[in-house]
């Protein structure tokens, strides 16, 4: 049998902390999420002034890195790319979910939307790397 590490509640309130001192700190109204591994909510966080809309973009973002085990720009590239065919896949395939890697393993992901694609990735890569 194999062990795995995984997140706990003090683990997904620091990285909520990280991303939301990110976005406070660029003036970015953003919605945060961050999934376990399966893809299931641990959290989801709605900074003043972000859309309903962005809440459901964060989580499909996140659900599409812990799910993959990759980040959700991985996805856009290759569409981008021309593989058209990535677009039948079960994802969204915009930057800013990016998964957590603790030991080599994904322990989950964190999702982000509000701004420009880019930087709500940025939020989410200072909520990943609060852990290292």
């Amino acid at each position: 049998m194999k062990t795995k590490p995984c997140l706990t509640l003090s683990d997904v309130k620091k990285i909520a902390a990280a991303c939301e001192a990110e976005a406070v700190k660029n003036n970015w109204n953003v919605a945060i999420v961050i999934l376990d591994d399966g893809g299931h909510p641990l959290w989801l966080e709605r900074l003043d002034g972000a859309t309903p809309a962005n809440a459901e973009i964060a989580l499909q973002k996140a659900r599409t890195a812990a799910l993959s085990r990759r980040p959700s720009k991985s996805w856009e590239d290759r569409i981008t790319a021309g593989r058209l065919s990535m677009l039948a896949m079960p994802v969204l395939p915009v930057q800013g979910g990016v998964p957590i890697v603790c030991q080599g393993e994904c322990v989950g992901s964190i999702g982000v939307s509000g701004v420009q694609s880019h930087e709500d990735e940025q939020i989410a890569m200072a909520g990943a790397n609060s852990l290292a």
